[in-house]
């Protein structure tokens, strides 16, 4: 028996133009937390789907407590104790709690009917170990985000998986949501259960790793006990260099109101929502989970509908219904979604960065495809997009370089008001600073930016003012260097507490 309860052992991993994995090396020993991180690129989601059987191995081996396996397909990584959580849920919403737990290993009586009675016992038991006392009669689709993950994590619970994979499991949750993810994560832990985290979000490696491997480039660069690291060890492992100013901030110069919004209404939703933003400026939009601020801009945009309000553009009423009314008003929107709404994934980087312009590279029906190329190709750079060629397929790009593409599309469009919900979602901190530095781009040009994110350090690090929501109302507008400009009173807005 090995110490290990997986290790991966020179692995390289070669697709056409792209040498994902290098003499890649990983050691996970059993009852452990280890973090896997990496810029975006780095070779992790490689790695993840050799370990899961999604890829075969070109060379190297991979090992299960000290034994070699070569997986044929995921099935094969499933039998041998491996199971992951990806970032994008694999839970069917239509089904119970018990279906997904169950998916394709159902229970059967003798007389060849499903035994739910016994299946719907061992969802609850599974649920139950996870700290969660919860009906598996229920439809996941009915469950917030935290518990469908938490049904997910059960599924491989159940398993008796003994490695479980979880691909930048708090993405998508909010602050208690994490704080149970944790609890579950170290309860696994004590069982002997051995966790890979992947996360972008490096005060999270600190609160819950015992040890953190680090890749660049395909290759394993670093792997030591979390208690021997700081950020700053990490980032240089992940790219090489220090970033001595992870919030570039540069101040611009406010100017006119570009949008005003009054008294926005939604039923059930928006509850009269008004603010304005600034060219020169970058207005943060801060908040928990369900606040509404994705629901405001949307609204805002002619995504969703609206009961009652006024939008004003250049101080101009408008009537926007439907987002090419926002675009012909030079909005645009960088959704969270960028799989659902930012990209069409199974086209090339070349088409999605010219797909909210294609009008503006044309010359009758014809395109300018050397305007098109030259364009392209310079925006790859400059966002530094990780891609073989411009006509790469945009689904075989990484999460965090897809959301370069969608921020790349945007960049072509003749805009005055950039929506940017959630932009560093999923990228890494290298990535994170090149984002902030088109923000930084924009206002100097005197463009108006609004920022929708989750994390403070950020709201915090880039922002000339902040609106804080709850409930589909803005609770506080908070301007930078002002006495309420920091973490703890952005919180008490967001919790509905009132600023003295």
């Amino acid at each position: 028996m090995s110490g290990y309860v997986a290790e991966v052992r020179n692995v390289t991993k070669i697709f056409p133009g792209v040498v994902a994995l290098k003499s890649m090396s990983l050691q996970v020993r059993p009852g452990e937390v280890h973090g896997l991180i990496g810029e975006n690129g780095a070779g992790k989601s490689t790695l993840i789907k050799c370990l899961t059987g999604v890829h075969d191995v070109d060379e190297g081996t991979l090992l299960i407590d000290g034994k070699e396996v070569k997986f044929r397909n995921p099935l094969d990584a499933r039998a041998a104790g491996i199971a992951c959580v990806y970032q994008e849920l694999n839970i069917v919403k239509q089904l119970s709690i018990t279906d997904n737990i169950f998916m394709g290993r159902q229970i059967k009586k003798k007389n060849g009917l499903l035994d739910y009675e016994e299946m719907h016992r061992q969802a609850r038991e599974t649920m139950a170990l996870l700290g969660h006392d919860i009906d598996p009669h229920k439809e996941c689709g009915k469950l917030g985000m935290g518990i469908q993950q938490m049904v997910e994590i059960g599924r491989a619970v159940h398993m008796h998986s003994k490695l479980i994979i979880m691909d930048e499991p708090t993405s998508s949750l909010g602050e208690k949501e994490v704080a149970q993810l944790f609890e579950t994560i170290r309860r696994l832990r004590s069982q002997g259960v051995a966790i890979l985290f992947v996360s972008h979000k490096l005060e999270e490696l600190f609160a819950i790793c015992d040890r953190v491997t680090v890749m660049r480039d395909g290759e394993h660069i670093l792997t030591d006990d979390i208690s021997n690291l700081d950020s700053d060890k990490l980032i240089h492992a992940m790219v090489g260099r220090t970033l001595d100013n992870m919030y570039p901030k540069e101040m611009g110069k406010r100017g006119s109101v570009a949008l005003s919004v009054r008294n926005l209404t939604s039923t059930g939703v928006l509850h009269g929502i008004s603010f304005d933003a600034y060219r020169g400026e970058i207005l943060g939009v801060a908040g928990l989970v369900g606040a509404g601020r994705t629901e405001t801009f949307r609204a805002i945009f002619g995504a969703d509908p609206i009961d009652g309000g006024e939008i004003l553009v250049d101080g101009k009423p408008v009537k926007i219904r439907n987002p090419r009314d926002a675009i012909k008003h030079k909005m645009a929107f960088l959704t969270e979604d960028r799989k659902g709404q930012g990209l069409v994934l199974s086209q090339s980087v070349k088409y999605n960065l010219i797909l909210s312009n294609f009008k503006g590279f044309c010359t009758g029906p014809f395109l300018r495809n050397k305007e098109i190329d030259a364009r392209c190709n310079s925006i790859v750079e400059e966002l530094r997009i990780k891609t073989p060629s411009i006509q790469t397929i945009a689904a075989q790009l990484s999460g965090g370089n897809q959301q370069k593409v969608v921020i790349g599309k945007w960049m072509n469009v003749d805009a005055e008001i950039f929506i940017f919900d959630e932009p560093t979602r999923g990228i890494d901190v290298g990535a994170k600073v090149e984002v902030y530095r088109v923000m930084n781009q924009l206002v100097k040009e005197g463009k108006c930016v609004i920022m929708i994110s989750s994390e403070l350090p950020e709201i915090l690090g880039m922002s000339d003012r902040v609106i804080v929501m709850r409930s589909g109302r803005i609770t506080a507008e908070i301007e930078r260097g002002g006495k309420h400009f920091n973490q703890e009173d952005i919180m008490t807005a967001a919790w509905g507490g009132t600023l003295s």
